[in-house]
């Protein structure tokens, strides 16, 4: 197994000093959201890519994949009942698979709960239509550039579409492809009625990626979640993807985070 962490946890930090310090705390890969560098990445310019690229390998990581790919854009939903919006979507969508290749990354991780959502009048089984087709597009752009694209099972606390392993492999199901696959994230594990080492086993072999947190929205260990049996879990189906750190409440500062995470995985995964 591979440890990464998410590149919001560094804020404002310099980008070669935000890989430096990931590299310094014992991470293999950084994860990127690409709004750190501009809103759009279809604005983010082949040099800008490289450098980015370079950056990471010259403090000895790796890009590991590209994480909240619709923020702070406009005018994009996979679900929308207007078919432009979908078409745009993928289009989009499809950018982000290029953007992600050219950084050296594997994989694209789609969360993005607001952009998922099914709105009022929308059925589950039409949501799920429009979604493959919006996202059809973007698959095959995978297949061509070796990026894999993650759909992330949310909590309902957070989106009101695809919220359990189980819903997101099914509708993976729908598009069968090698680059079409599912990621698993704790906090949203957390939320399904099954112990998550069962969630885990039972999306085995289908997900591909593993986002690490609490449900208080911190990193792993700073809350309630007991991380050893999600490593047994991982241990027993042979887990040996990336682990990335990512977390939505940066109270503790980024370097605390970024360590503290790294320690608490060592203690309780023994890596």
């Amino acid at each position: 197994m591979r440890f990464a962490i998410c590149s919001e946890i560094f804020k404002d930090w310099p980008f070669d000093r935000a890989c430096a310090f990931a590299k310094e705390a014992g991470y293999d890969a950084i994860e990127i959201a690409p709004f750190q560098f501009n809103p759009l990445v279809t604005s983010i310019s082949p040099a800008q890519r490289h450098e980015m690229r370079q950056t990471a390998e010259n403090a000895g990581l790796v890009i590991s994949a590209v994480h909240w790919v619709l923020a702070y854009t406009e005018g994009m939903h996979v679900t929308h009942p207007d078919h432009e919006v979908r078409v745009r979507t993928g289009e989009y969508l499809s950018a982000v698979v290029d953007f992600c290749a050219d950084l050296g990354g594997q994989f694209v991780i789609f969360g993005s709960p607001k952009r998922r959502d099914l709105l009022p009048g929308v059925t589950r089984e039409q949501g799920s239509k429009w979604a493959i087709e919006s996202i059809a597009p973007t698959v095959k752009q995978g297949e061509k550039r070796g990026v894999t694209f993650c759909l992330e099972p949310l909590g309902p606390n957070e989106s009101n579409f695809l919220n359990t392993a189980s819903e997101a492999m099914t509708l993976a199901r729908q598009l069968p492809s090698p680059h079409f696959q599912i990621m698993l994230d704790v906090k949203a594990m957390a939320t399904e009625s099954k112990p998550i080492g069962d969630v885990i086993r039972e999306a085995h072999p289908h997900f591909k990626y593993l986002h690490v947190n609490d449900p208080n929205l911190k990193g792993p260990g700073f809350g309630e979640v007991d991380f050893v049996p999600i490593g047994q879990a991982l241990r027993e189906v042979g887990y040996d993807g990336f682990a990335s750190v990512e977390v939505f409440n940066f109270d503790e500062g980024p370097e605390r985070i970024a360590l503290e995470s790294r320690q608490n995985l060592r203690r309780d995964w023994g890596l």
